[in-house]
C-alpha cells in the first residue's frame, strides 16, 4: 500500500514539475498546446508514462507528440536535477484522447436531446 502512494505522490511531482518543465524551458516549435493530465510511476518508481491532451489537428498533435518524445532526455536531466531521487524515471509520453471522448459524447448527449424537444 505505501509503494502506491509514493508512486502517486512522485506521479503528481513530476506532472507539476514536466508542466513547468515545458512552459519555460522547452523552445522545440513543434511543441504546441498540451496539457499534462496524469503521470503513472510505476511500484519501483523506474518508469513514468505521461499523458498530455494536445489541442490541434491530428498533424499537429503528431508534431506535438514528436517533439515532446525529442525532447524526453532533456525532460528527465531537468526532473533529475530537480527530484532528489535514486533513480530518475524513464518518462514515455502518451496522448491521453478522454478529453475529445467526453467533448464527442456531450455533443451527442445535446443532438439527442434536441431531436427529443423537435
Amino acid at each position: 500500500m505505501l509503494d502506491y502512494r509514493r508512486a502517486d505522490r512522485l506521479g503528481d511531482l513530476i506532472q507539476r514539475e514536466i508542466s513547468d518543465i515545458l512552459q519555460r524551458r522547452i523552445r522545440d516549435p513543434r511543441i504546441g498546446f498540451c496539457t499534462i493530465l496524469r503521470v503513472n510511476v510505476s511500484r519501483d518508481l523506474r518508469h513514468a508514462k505521461v499523458f498530455v491532451s494536445i489541442m490541434g489537428t491530428e498533424d499537429q498533435q503528431k508534431d506535438t507528440l514528436a517533439g515532446l518524445k525529442s525532447a524526453t532526455g532533456f525532460i528527465r536531466r531537468e526532473i533529475g536535477s530537480r527530484i532528489m531521487l535514486r533513480h530518475t524515471p524513464e518518462i514515455v509520453f502518451r496522448i491521453d484522447r478522454s478529453i475529445d471522448h467526453s467533448i464527442r459524447i456531450a455533443k451527442l448527449i445535446k443532438e439527442g436531446n434536441e431531436q427529443d424537444t423537435i
